[in-house]
């Protein structure tokens, strides 16, 4: 199954449409979910994949950011991580 695959199934899985969930890059990612964005670690909706280089993580981001996620990367760093959350009340978008 590929990245976009399960990023799908989980948006899916855990409710509400592309709009409520949000996407981006990171080097350290558990600090960008968990302290920048104030996920819950054991309640949220979360998940992290490495993609394997830079571009290809940017590729996946630039499809959910088409898809309707919120998000971005207003950082260039050379993160070959992406990241997804459910936004709620509580997290910093």
């Amino acid at each position: 199954m590929s990245i976009e695959q399960e990023i799908d199934r989980l948006i899916q899985k855990s409710g509400g449409s592309y709009r409520d969930w949000y996407v981006g890059l990171a080097v350290n990612v558990r600090d960008r979910l968990f302290k920048g964005h104030n996920v819950d670690k054991k309640s949220g909706a979360w998940a992290y994949k490495d993609a394997g280089s830079e571009i290809e993580a940017r590729e996946i981001e630039a499809v959910f950011l088409k898809k309707g996620c919120k998000g971005g990367s207003l950082k260039r760093d050379s993160s070959r991580h992406v990241y997804v959350y459910k936004l709620t009340r509580t997290t910093r978008g």
